[in-house]
């Protein structure tokens, strides 16, 4: 089985009920349990362990069907999940969906596999459009995005610091920004001695 939540706030357990119900009216034995907890579906393989895992598993061929939630739990974009598809099927693996009750042990699971990653990856798309057109929209009223900027009495005290020749880490620490923030003003500074140079 194959389980992922996005967010911390939300747990893997009715996932894991629901499929191992599925499993025992089917006979499956679950040989383990892959988890991803608190990790976007859009992340890569490197950056969901509980995948990588799974994937691994099967390329040992230690699994023969995968069982998953719905097809939005092994991926957001239509070329990962075909080749997700493609990898575990190469093996002699094949895939269960249950929220889809697709089986890709048939033609017409494996064609239905395929219809739902390209609505899940056009689902993608219009979100990030709308995204897109909201952040414009914000930008031409004049609305600041990102953080707000340092106030002035504290930036002083950071190119102070600097200029004392303290590291990047004491800066941050003695006056509260981050460490980035101090090397973009030690940047900054080193850019203005050259054009008054």
């Amino acid at each position: 089985m194959y389980v992922r939540v996005s967010t911390d706030q939300q747990t893997v357990e009715n996932q894991i009920m629901a499929l191992t119900e599925v499993a025992q009216r089917s006979g499956w034995t679950v040989v383990q349990t892959f988890s991803d907890e608190g990790i976007s579906g859009a992340k890569g393989r490197d950056k969901r362990p509980g995948y990588d895992a799974l994937l691994k598993a099967v390329a040992r061929r230690e699994v023969d069907i995968v069982a998953a939630w719905s097809v939005d739990r092994l991926g957001r974009s239509l070329n990962d999940l075909v080749a997700f598809l493609t990898d575990i099927q190469a093996k002699g693996c094949d895939l269960y969906l249950h929220q889809q009750a697709i089986d890709t042990s048939t033609p017409s699971g494996r064609m239905m596999f395929q219809m739902l990653g390209v609505f899940a990856e056009f689902e993608r798309s219009i979100i990030k459009a709308r995204i897109a057109a909201s952040l414009d929209r914000c930008r031409a009223k004049g609305v600041r995005l990102g953080r707000p900027p340092i106030p002035p009495i504290r930036l002083k005290k950071v190119e102070q610091g600097l200029l004392a020749g303290q590291s990047i880490r004491v800066v941050a620490k003695a006056t509260g920004v981050s460490t980035a923030t101090v090397q973009r003003v030690k940047q900054t500074m080193a850019k203005t001695v050259q054009a008054t140079v």
